[in-house]
């Protein structure tokens, strides 16, 4: 289906000039005399624009194909293409594949748009020369007939149905892979006979007399029989393999030999349509083992074997099969039975699956790896590919692009099991909306940082006698940051750009940041430094209640004039915090750590005190460096040498 097809692309450069290759089957030389008559009785100039195009026709995708629907361009009229490079996608009767151009060009014309349906054999686009015969080639394609129909449809279709053999069986024919090429070599089969193949799956590399390209299969089933080896010659149209539906045909195909293979491929010479077979072995020489039963592993064996060994009571471990791949046929049962079969020898090693290695300087790649790569400027060379063969798939190359994450490979039996992480983008709620709002709206700004460390010891000892209280450490900071703003009211006040000025605020109320489930929010203690520390903590208790429920008031949480962020209890050592709108002060305290500081009391002049870094960002409009840093001394002052004073 490939094959015949592909050939009849060629008709137009190889009719042209009068020539019909002697080595095409009649068939295809029928379909293409009958698709150069249709170019000959057009006008003079339909054959002068002939001359310097190549016609894209609809491929053939399956042996029971007559019609395909454009899925996709993977090019747009004007674009540049490579030989062996995806031009479009078609949706055929069986699956959707790409299409690779045959020739270097140039988009000239895109004659059967996307979503649209045209016959296999109908010319869906034209390929201009050079980029200078992109205009003349699209016009004449616009005022010709761009459509072929071949009087012998079915001729063009590949040989099926069985032939010589007692089942179902489809050639794989040797495909045009240039509108010039006559024969090609086969450079590698990427499956061995007895292997699944799947419609779309590479089954073997070409060689033209252009490029080495991939071949797929255009049908499900098996490889039961490969006519043309590696490294040897085939013709255009000639049987290179054959494929069967099920996998008890492959011995079937196997045992009709080449003379039936041959003869069901028509009019195909002999010498290309026969197998190559191996050399007739002595009686008693013993078959090779199959990789699974060699090995240890799966015992391969035809569904009449396995039957014919269960009625007979024989082991299919203990049997050497003859079939291909050592696969064990019924007859191997028949043998066994009557103690006239080879049983299985030691195990030797057999490599699970046919190995196949790329030639020198070839990338195995999909075709839509290969258009992925180039649109993504990606050296093919340097993706692994993850396909049969070490083959780069299109996923490999969006996952080298980041459009696609890699899958995650199954944890190793007994190991733990991978943690699931959340994915994917998930909208903000009001309250996240309205803190990132928030920390926006200040980042024009000016602002400036000091930090300084404070000694904590004597703060520690006073929150260890009023905890049971219920006094908090939010609560003593919270006092004695107010304390220290009563002494350095600029700290308190904000910034008005209409005026511009500075705006003075009469009470001091500190906004304390509170990581809750889901957000961030700043319950605020009123006039802070006007309240002793039992009913701040009173307070301060009831505003995390809310807080945590969601029941806090817009003036419980909106109406701070100063904030602290304190994540010392987490075990951080310093930060910065980002100011917050319409306050002019925000001060990021740190945890509490052990340091040496000098000591002339002390035996060895040193000592262990407790320490906290706290950092101060102010906007400097209207608080100036000298201001912060006396609001710091101060707020050092009362922690260090004045804590009674928190508790007057």
């Amino acid at each position: 289906c490939l094959i015949t097809l592909s050939v009849s692309c060629i008709t137009t450069n190889l009719i042209v000039d009068g020539f019909v290759p002697s080595s095409l089957l009649p068939s295809q030389k029928a379909s293409l005399i009958s698709s150069s008559f249709h170019y000959h009785r057009n006008t003079d100039q339909t054959k002068l624009w002939m001359s310097s195009m190549d016609p894209i026709r609809m491929p053939a995708l399956s042996s029971t194909m007559k019609e395909g629907k454009i899925v996709s361009w993977l090019k747009e009229e004007g674009d540049e293409v490579s030989a062996g490079e995806a031009i479009m996608v078609v949706e055929s009767d069986k699956a959707d594949m790409d299409v690779e151009a045959f020739e270097d060009g140039f988009i000239a014309k895109i004659i059967t748009d996307e979503g649209e349906t045209a016959t296999v054999g109908d010319i869906v686009a034209l390929i201009a020369e050079s980029e200078a015969e992109i205009e003349s080639v699209a016009a004449a394609g616009t005022g010709g007939e761009t459509s072929a129909a071949s009087t012998e449809e079915t001729a063009a279709a590949p040989a099926e149905g069985g032939g010589g053999y007692d089942c179902e069986t489809t050639e794989i024919f040797m495909p045009a892979l240039s509108s010039t090429m006559v024969e090609g070599k086969i450079v590698s089969w990427l499956k061995a006979v007895g292997d699944p193949v799947s419609a779309g799956e590479a089954i073997m590399v070409v060689e033209s007399d252009k490029a080495d390209m991939d071949v797929e299969a255009f049908e499900d089933g098996y490889l039961a029989a490969i006519i043309t080896d590696e490294g040897e010659t085939a013709e255009v149209g000639a049987p290179v393999g054959i494929i069967v539906e099920e996998e008890a045909d492959v011995a079937v195909v196997e045992a009709a030999g080449p003379l039936t293979i041959a003869s069901s491929t028509g009019s195909a010479s002999p010498a290309a349509a026969a197998p190559k077979a191996a050399a007739p072995k002595p009686s008693n020489a013993a078959p090779k083992l199959s990789a699974a039963a060699a090995s240890g592993g799966r015992v391969v064996a035809s569904p009449l074997a396995k039957k014919l060994a269960s009625e007979l009571g024989v082991d299919l471990a203990s049997i050497a099969g003859s079939g291909p791949g050592g696969r064990i046929t019924g007859a191997d049962i028949e043998k066994a039975a009557a103690g006239g079969a080879p049983t299985k020898k030691t195990a030797v090693d057999v490599p699970a699956e046919p190995s196949w290695v790329p030639a020198e300087g070839v990338v195995a790649a999909t075709p839509m790896a290969r258009v992925l790569a180039k649109k993504a400027k990606l050296n093919l060379g340097n993706i692994k590919g993850t396909g049969q063969f070490g083959r780069v798939t299109a996923d490999d190359v969006k996952i080298a692009t980041g459009e696609k994450k890699p899958v995650r490979k199954a944890a190793a039996p007994g190991a733990p099991a991978p943690v699931e992480l959340p994915e994917g983008l998930v909208p903000f709620d009001g309250m996240k909306k309205a803190v990132s709002n928030n920390m926006e709206a200040t980042l024009s700004t000016p602002i400036f940082r000091v930090s300084r460390d404070i000694q904590t010891d004597k703060f520690d000892e006073l929150y260890k006698k009023v905890k049971p209280d219920g006094i908090t450490v939010s609560a003593l900071l919270a006092k004695a940051v107010a304390m220290a703003v009563e002494k350095h009211p600029i700290m308190n006040s904000s910034f008005d750009p209409k005026t511009p000025g500075t705006v003075y605020n009469k009470d001091i109320n500190i906004a304390m940041a509170v990581a809750i489930d889901g957000g961030l929010i700043t319950p605020t203690l009123k006039n802070a430094n006007e309240r002793n520390i039992v009913e701040l903590g009173q307070n301060w208790k009831e505003l995390v209640g809310k807080a945590k429920t969601g029941s806090l008031t817009a003036d419980e949480f909106q109406s701070g004039t100063f904030t602290i962020s304190n994540l010392g209890m987490f075990g951080v050592s310093q930060f910065d915090a980002i100011l917050p709108p319409g306050q002019g002060s925000i001060l990021a305290i740190g945890g509490t750590q052990e340091k040496v500081v000098p000591d002339k009391s002390s035996i060895l002049g040193l000592k262990i005190v407790k320490k906290m870094t706290v950092t101060l960002t102010c906007d400097h409009r209207q608080i100036y460096g000298a201001d912060a840093a006396l609001f710091l001394r101060t707020l050092a002052d009362i922690m260090e040498n004045r804590i009674e004073s928190l508790t007057l």
